[in-house]
């Protein structure tokens, strides 16, 4: 009995995967280019059958008659292709946003675990104590250049020195002299 029902159909089908956006996408597109071309065609169909309405005009009522009532079927065949493509429309435009929605939040996503990797290397702790090491290396750096630049200090001192000196040796208009030539 089964072998029966599998050859009329009865069987259990297996569900088929659903197409790609990208496939659906590309689908909707070639029905709108097909109902387009059909939409041309009819447009001509009508013009064709108004112009051999109006040339059987007064001549031929029946062949003018048949004419136009072939016009006004081809009108609604006109007129339900475009409202088809107007739903085909929307319904591409659609699955293109949902589409763009989907990448949009895939690489949100990547960008949010990146993120978090990014993260998960770095420690608040760690932070602060690469903050101290690079705040005692600015102070040693400061500490080197003031002792750089006291070489000129130095002299200074040697100067103060030779000063004091000549203070206690007794030579007072040497002192004088010398700390108005180290003023100016």
């Amino acid at each position: 009995m089964s072998g029966f029902t599998r050859l009329f159909g009865g069987g259990k089908k297996k569900a088929a995967a659903p197409p790609s956006p990208q496939d659906a996408i590309q689908r909707l597109r070639q029905t709108e280019e097909m109902l387009e071309k059909k939409t041309d065609f009819l447009v001509k169909k009508i013009e064709q059958e108004l112009a051999n309405a109006k040339k059987h005009g007064t001549k031929n009522k029946r062949a003018a008659l048949m004419a136009l009532k072939r016009k006004k079927r081809y009108d609604k065949q006109l007129q339900q292709i475009d409202g088809t493509l107007s739903t085909i429309e929307f319904q591409r435009e659609a699955l293109e946003n949902a589409n763009t929605n989907a990448e949009v939040l895939r690489n949100m996503g990547v960008a949010a675990k990146a993120l978090k990797a990014a993260h998960q290397q770095l420690d608040v702790d760690d932070v602060h104590d690469l903050m101290d090491d690079i705040q005692e290396q600015n102070e040693l750096a400061d500490e080197i250049s003031q002792a750089l630049t006291q070489g000129v200090g130095a002299q200074a001192d040697i100067d103060e020195v030779r000063l004091l000196m000549r203070y206690r040796t007794g030579t007072l208009s040497h002192v004088i002299i010398t700390l108005w030539m180290l003023s100016t």
